[in-house]
C-alpha cells in the first residue's frame, strides 16, 4: 500500500516535515536528492522555492514545479523518524 500523506512543512536547511495517514512523522533531509539529482538544483539556485512545496491530490506526492518531485514511499521509507 502506498502512503499517504496527511502534511508537509518545510524546514530549514532543506529539511521537510512530513506526517503520514498512519501517524509516522518523519523528517526528510532534501540536501542529498539537490546533490545528486540535477533538476533538483532549482531549489537553491531559486529563491524561495523550496518553501513552495506542494502536496498532489492523491497524497501520495509533493513537489515544487513540473520538473521535481518526491514520491510518499521514497519520504516514508528514507525519512528519520522523530524521537
Amino acid at each position: 500500500m502506498i502512503p499517504r500523506i496527511k502534511s508537509v512543512e518545510p524546514l530549514e536547511e532543506y529539511i521537510l516535515h512530513v506526517v503520514f495517514d498512519d501517524g509516522k512523522s518523519v523528517f526528510y533531509d532534501v540536501k542529498e536528492d539537490i546533490q545528486s539529482i540535477p533538476s533538483y538544483s532549482d531549489l537553491l539556485n531559486i529563491y524561495g522555492l523550496f518553501q513552495q512545496v506542494q502536496l498532489d491530490p492523491s497524497r501520495t506526492c509533493i513537489y515544487w514545479n513540473d520538473y521535481i518531485d518526491l514520491p510518499s514511499d521514497t519520504i516514508y521509507e528514507y525519512g528519520v523518524e522523530r524521537i
